[in-house]
């Protein structure tokens, strides 16, 4: 079962796990799932709509009264899409502002921008859009990110960026950045491209406890060769693959096709690892 324990919960919200509990007993809300020992397991989403919405109002009765009408509002990404092909920037500000008001932002970025940039890519027609509209999204993500709270886990995961200049790829990597650190996670994000010394320095400074190879540009035998490369440098840390079709095989299982899908990979996979960085 994925999901958040309790006391890394009560950090994605700033507060004490005994408050946490109080607001469950008292508010109903967030509702956390049971494991079979009966452990509280929170839905990471939940929780980061219900702290950006008592960020907006101050008050947790409010909050997460604004919270549950986020969680519940459709999605669509027929303005963005629309701004997009206008080449119109204002436009997309105001499409994303009025979906971050009913939302929350993984929902945004899931439900509305990368489908958005998806459907741009998938016609050969519309590269000008294409471009428009990637570089809009990455100044977005950017400024997003920028905002994402300081990691709050000692868990670290390393991106290896293989779009090669492919816009679309390029943004879902970026979206998968600020996902991870939404999440609390300490991300550091290079080229898959490393040689030995520049890889040797990030291994060391990161010490990741997950690698993530994003993008089309990862194959098999370059993942092989990062793989054994890594271990040789004394790092166990495992390797996955992120929207990345290039890669077959077992060795290089895949995290997910969305932001959200890895992430809740990674917490339920590095807490069965490395329970003191998911307590």
């Amino acid at each position: 079962m994925t999901g958040i324990r309790t006391n890394a919960a009560a950090e994605v919200l700033g507060v004490s796990p005994n408050t946490l509990r109080s607001w469950e007993r008292r508010y109903g809300y967030p509702v956390p799932k049971r494991t079979v020992g009966n452990h509280r397991n929170y839905e990471l989403v939940e929780l980061q709509t219900l702290r950006d919405a008592l960020a907006d109002t101050g008050n947790i009765s409010s909050a997460i009264e604004l919270a549950r009408q986020r969680q519940s509002a459709p999605a669509s990404g027929d303005n963005l899409l629309a701004a997009f092909e206008s080449f119109d920037e204002g436009a997309a500000d105001l499409a994303v502002e009025e979906s971050l008001a009913l939302r929350p932002l993984e929902r945004t970025v899931e439900e509305m921008l990368l489908p958005a940039i998806d459907q741009l890519a998938a016609d050969p027609d519309r590269e000008a859009e294409l471009e428009f509209a990637a570089r809009w999204a990455t100044g977005w993500l950017h400024g997003a990110r920028r905002l994402a709270s300081a990691a709050s886990r000692p868990a670290g995961i390393l991106l290896l960026d293989s779009s090669r200049g492919q816009d679309a790829e390029e943004v879902h990597a970026q979206a998968l950045d600020l996902a991870l650190r939404r999440a609390g996670f300490r991300v550091l994000v290079l080229s898959n491209e490393l040689g030995d010394e520049r890889l040797e320095r990030a291994l060391g400074a990161l010490d990741p406890t997950a690698i993530v190879l994003c993008g089309p540009g990862a194959d098999t035998p370059g993942a092989v060769k990062l793989v054994r490369k890594i271990r040789e440098l004394g790092f166990i840390a495992p390797l996955y693959g992120f929207r990345a079709s290039g890669l077959i095989g077992a060795a290089v299982p895949s995290a997910g096709e969305k932001p959200s899908e890895v992430t809740g990979m990674l917490n339920a996979d590095l807490r069965r690892r490395a329970p003191q960085a998911f307590a």
